[in-house]
Order: structure tokens, then C-alpha cells, then sequence
């Protein structure tokens, strides 16, 4: 498989003579496979330099997928400038993660109205086709593509390609789950000493990739300033790719501060972070132009935490009933309020025993649920969930303002889903919801088919 990076920058694209090195246009990488498939990753500003190469040596038609990591305007910003979309005769797959609030061609023609752009979408000329995704797997236009939800404050997804006996991974734009990486009770370096579930879920899915190309847009100085804001700092990229077996790393989405020597500096910083973690994973800051062959490794084996199947929770239509529990009242109506401007029916407990009554009694859909409450605390309403069949398996996301070890050890020991340090962004908090959800309901989908197979081979 060939790998060519068109834009490698976050957020807004930055040209001048200090990003000449590692370029100024936003995310955007091509991928070809040895049959001569053709991957877009992202439509960042760095997609109109594709358009002009492709209408220049391409053969024609132009064929090819376009995977869209989330909505955000740097990733989608170069398509009205993408010169083949307006070829009639040439042909393109377009897919996105469900549950952006709009459709997928909605939200690519809110940014080409009139107001903005002279064109509109439904004046292009080539033959595209839409494709709402979710987490799981799929077979698009023959190839084999893994999805897996990212940590960012929009509904975001990673994919992971597989092809020519070769697995790459666009991991953009996604942030740690936990501050804190590695359990104090286990050597650090391996993925099940990884604290979060959430993050050892992350390294599972890129788990002896032969390349990975990951957000590494902060520096550990400045990530605790941006927490929230859904990228990662190089350390925590570094560390968990290592851990994963990873064999290749391209760090990208480059922060529009990080001129081209403070970015040779990310990259020198990373390797050493590699080297002392032991890891033989060559590590790169991506750049514009950038060319990469990739060629399979010997013996070689995949890991894959993702499971097969296409996912079914519909996030982009799914309305949910949420039980917020939590002893305050500010937080309680600052939650409600997001949650139901996104559609979803709230109600709310002040504490356990009353979150207790209320989940025998109305059945919610997801709990999101606060530990420090006046007895009984969150854990042992989580307990007592997790003690009986009927909401056994009832997602629980958990709250806390104390995100130390042991709590969200102990959260993850007692059958919690998932867990969001306070204080978090309404964003954030209702993309969390939303996959979490859509984990729990594929993962009931997938229960219920097992079983059915077991009593037809019984009956047989």
C-alpha cells in the first residue's frame, strides 16, 4: 500500500516560511492499494493539491473512497476545491460517522451555499454516493475498513484499513480518556497495565498496525490547558503506540503554533520517548509530500479489539431516555440542559436510593452516574445494578471531579461503561453518551446473536 500525505495541520491551515518543512494545509492523506484502490483521508485544505495531481496523472475516472473522520471545518474544508468532484464521469464513495446532527451531504452543503461558495453541492458532476458509518466493520468498495469512536467533542471515528497484508490506521482527532496512563499496580509499557478501559480499548484497536498516523497536536506542557478540546500530546501517542506493537508512527494534525523547528523538536522528544520505553517503532512528525510504502512485515499477525459486524445504533436518529444522577442540582440542570438540546428525554435523581427506585420503575436507556453522593454512593448503586439480570448490562457513565487511580479502577472493576472526569464540555459530554450507547447496544445485538446460534446448533 502507498501512503502520500496532502495536509498534515490542525485546526486552521497555516501557510508562511515557517511551515514550508511540514506544510500548512489541513489533514488530508491518500492511500492507494497495490489493485489500485484509492483512499481519501479527510478533505482538510491539503485535498485540493490531491485534485490537482489526480486530474493530472490519474487514470480517468477517477474512482475512489473518501473516509471523513468527523465534520469539524478543517477536515472538510478542501471538498469544494477538490477539482475531480466536479468531473462528470468520475465516481466517489463519501463516508462519515452517523450522529452529526445533520446528514452527511447536509453537512458538506452548509459550507458550499451561496453565502459561502459559488457552487453548491448538488451542482457537482461526478456520481457520489453517501455512507453513514458506525463503529464496526464494513466492506467498502472491496476493502476491509474497521471503525472504532474517537474522544473528541463531536462524534468522531478512526479507521483502520486493512489491505495487500498490511493494516494502517487514521487515528484524528482524538484525546487520552484519562490524564493518568498507566496503573500504579503494573509494569507501564503494556496495554492491559493501561488505567482507562477506554484507552486500552484505543491501543487494542491499533495493536501491531504496521502504520498508525495519529493527532499528536499538544505538547504534555500544553495539553492540561486544552483538555477537552479532543486532541492528544505526543507523550501519550508515543507511549500507547509503543505499547500496542505498533510499527510505524506518523504523528500529525500539527498544531497551527508549531512552526517547522518547534515540530523537529516533537520529533526528536518522540523517539527518545520510544527508545526509553523500549520500543523499536519508528516514529516521524508526517509532512506535506510525504511518501510511504508499506510493505507487510514478516510473520505477519493482526490483533483486533473491534469487533466484526456491521454496528446498528443509529446515533444520527437515536433519542435515548438518560437518568442523570448526581447530588448537584447546578450540575444535574447544566447536563439535562445539553442533553436534551440533543434530543435525548431527561430525568433526574438527586442520590442513589431515588436513582435506585427510578431505574426499576421507568427503565432508561443510560445512566450517568456521580460517585461522592451521600449513601448509597455511585459504586454501590453500580453494584447493585450490576447484581441483577435486568440491568446487568445497563450502560453506566460514570462522573467524578476525583479522577485518581483507584476510583476509576475501581469503577471499571465494578461494571461501569465508561468514565468522564468532571469538568467536562457539553459537546463532550453528549458525544461520550452517544458512543457508549452505541458500544452497549451492538454489544447486546451481538450477545443476543450468540445466543441464538447455540440453540440452533441445539436444535440440530
Amino acid at each position: 500500500m502507498r501512503l502520500r500525505f496532502w495536509g498534515t495541520r490542525g485546526s486552521i491551515a497555516t501557510p508562511g516560511a515557517g511551515t514550508m518543512r511540514f506544510g500548512g494545509n489541513t489533514s488530508c492523506v491518500e492511500a492507494v492499494t497495490n489493485a489500485g484502490q484509492r483512499i481519501i483521508l479527510d478533505c482538510g485544505t491539503g485535498v485540493r493539491l490531491l485534485g490537482e495531481h489526480l486530474m493530472a496523472t490519474a487514470p480517468k475516472p477517477i474512482d475512489a473512497t473518501i473516509l471523513l473522520s468527523h465534520m469539524h471545518w478543517d477536515h472538510i474544508q478542501g471538498f469544494p476545491f477538490f477539482a475531480p468532484v466536479f468531473v462528470p464521469g468520475n465516481r466517489f464513495t463519501v463516508c462519515a460517522p452517523e450522529g452529526c446532527n445533520t446528514s452527511l451531504p447536509g453537512a458538506l452543503a452548509g459550507q458550499m451555499q451561496y453565502t459561502y461558495f459559488p457552487v453548491e453541492l448538488s451542482q457537482l458532476g461526478a456520481s457520489i454516493t453517501y455512507r453513514d458509518l458506525a463503529e464496526g466493520a464494513y466492506e467498502i468498495d472491496g476493502l476491509h475498513v474497521t471503525t472504532q469512536y474517537l474522544n473528541h467533542p463531536a462524534i468522531a471515528i478512526g479507521y483502520k484499513i486493512e489491505a495487500d497484508d498490511v493494516t494502517v490506521l487514521y487515528l484524528c482527532d482524538h484525546e487520552p480518556y484519562s490524564t493518568t496512563l498507566w496503573r500504579a499496580d503494573a509494569p507501564p509499557g503494556r496495554i492491559d497495565s493501561i488505567l482507562h478501559a477506554n484507552d486500552q480499548r484505543h491501543a487494542w484497536f491499533m495493536a501491531r498496525a504496521d502504520v498508525v498516523i495519529h493527532d499528536a497536536q499538544y505538547t504534555p506542557e500544553e495539553y492540561p490547558s486544552k483538555k477537552n478540546w479532543g486532541h492528544s500530546n505526543y507523550e501519550y501517542v508515543v507511549q500507547i503506540a509503543a505499547a500496542a506493537g505498533v510499527r510505524r508512527l506518523f504523528l500529525t494534525h500539527h498544531d497551527p503554533l508549531h512552526d517547522d523547528a518547534f515540530i523537529a523538536a516533537i520529533e526528536a522528544k518522540a523517539r527518545d520517548i520510544a527508545r526509553r520505553a523500549g520500543s523499536n517503532m519508528e516514529v516521524f512528525c508526517a509532512f506535506e509530500g510525504c511518501a510511504e510504502t508499506v510493505q507487510p512485515r514478516e510473520a505477519h499477525a493482526h490483533d483486533s479489539a473491534a469487533a466484526g459486524g456491521h454496528a446498528s445504533a443509529h446515533l444520527e436518529t437515536c433519542s435515548l431516555n438518560i437518568l442523570i444522577v448526581d447530588d448537584d442540582e447546578d450540575l444535574r440542570i447544566l447536563a439535562g440542559s445539553v442533553l436534551k438540546k440533543s434530543g435525548h428525554k431527561v430525568s433526574e435523581a438527586a442520590g442513589g436510593a431515588e436513582a435506585l427506585e427510578m431505574i426499576d420503575r421507568d427503565k432508561p436507556d443510560l445512566v450517568v452516574l456521580d460517585l461522592m453522593m451521600p449513601p448509597p454512593d455511585g459504586i454501590e448503586v453500580l453494584r447493585q445494578l450490576r447484581s441483577k439480570p435486568e440491568t446487568a448490562s445497563l450502560p453506566v457513565v460514570i462522573l467524578t471531579a476525583h479522577g485518581d487511580e483507584g476510583l476509576t479502577r475501581l469503577s471499571f472493576d465494578e461494571g461501569a461503561t465508561d468514565l468522564l472526569s468532571k469538568p467536562f464540555s457539553p459537546p463532550q459530554l453528549d458525544a461520550r453518551i452517544r458512543t457508549c450507547f452505541a458500544r452497549a447496544a451492538r454489544a447486546a445485538e451481538e450477545q443476543e446473536a450468540a445466543r441464538t446460534l447455540r440453540s440452533e446448533g441445539a436444535k440440530s
